[in-house]
């Protein structure tokens, strides 16, 4: 028997059944950095180690990898601008940017930007599909402002 540990919000994670050509095993430490029972960090495998990833990458902004600028989806300047259709196109522009430029592992399905002007909000969802594979995710997050 084998035990996957997975920190807490990754859910469960077990039930996802997976059709491949070629087994690839993705694997990432945990960034909450939490200790594990044997005394290592937490580690994330496949389908989490791919959310991780996605997701640091939609919420990091250029400038703010040392030795690699450009990195990041850098979603979070447009809270600035003004909430019209121009800003969920280049939402989705810098999005798509992104996961083309530094995720090779996945494939956009779809991405829904949601502004919501009068909280200050921006909703995001992107449904992605791991390459060579029939496993298909969403990815959420909101990107706010206070004042």
């Amino acid at each position: 028997m084998v035990n996957k540990v997975f920190s807490v919000e990754d859910g469960n994670q077990q039930t996802t059944s997976a059709v491949t050509a070629r087994k690839r095993l993705y694997k990432d430490i945990d960034l909450s950095f939490a200790k594990a029972p044997s005394n290592d960090v937490y580690k994330k495998t496949d389908l989490a180690s791919v959310k991780q990833a996605i997701k640091n990458l939609l919420l990091t902004n250029n400038f703010e990898k040392p030795f690699n600028p450009n990195f990041g989806a850098n979603i979070r300047a447009l809270l600035f601008d003004l909430a019209d259709g121009r800003l969920e196109s280049k939402a989705r522009e810098k999005i798509q940017f992104a996961i083309n430029k530094y995720e090779p592992r996945v494939e956009i399905m779809k991405i829904k930007v949601e502004p919501e002007p009068d909280r200050n909000d921006v909703r995001i969802q992107v449904n992605l599909k791991i390459r060579n594979s029939s496993t298909t995710f969403d990815i959420s997050t909101s990107l706010n402002r206070l004042r």
